[in-house]
């Protein structure tokens, strides 16, 4: 077990440094650069956070799409590599042409949409 300061309260520290106090002493480009740099770290602090539950939600979107059974892998290096192995196999039906029409293409659409949202909101905080 770690002790605090955690990862999550070092993102945080770095993000508001950045955007409190090297942002404001700067000018021009590197006042632009640290901004970014700070959104970035912002993005990392909240992709680390949800990503359990977002990796769990795409596994389980993707398994009824594929019309698998069972239980999401307990390992998350398992189960990134389960959902990066199902999405390739999800290309390859849409590159052979099955979500062209039909109540597949809605299933799709609607995972889709989902997966999409989550990246959005990791994205925008």
């Amino acid at each position: 077990m770690n002790d605090r300061p955690d990862a999550a309260e070092l993102l945080e520290a770095v993000r508001r440094f950045l955007a409190e106090e090297a942002v404001p002493a700067l000018g021009g480009h590197l006042a632009y650069q640290a901004r970014v740099a700070a959104n970035v770290v912002g993005i990392v602090a909240r992709e680390i956070e949800s990503a359990p539950a977002d990796l769990e939600s795409e596994w389980r979107g993707l398994a009824g799409l594929l019309g698998v059974e069972g239980e999401a892998p307990g390992d998350a290096a398992e189960l990134r590599a389960q959902v990066e192995a199902w999405n390739a196999t999800l290309c390859e039906r849409i590159r052979a042409g099955e979500a062209d029409e039909g109540p597949w293409r809605g299933a799709l659409m609607g995972h889709l949409r989902q997966t999409v949202d989550q990246k959005l909101r990791v994205a925008r905080g």
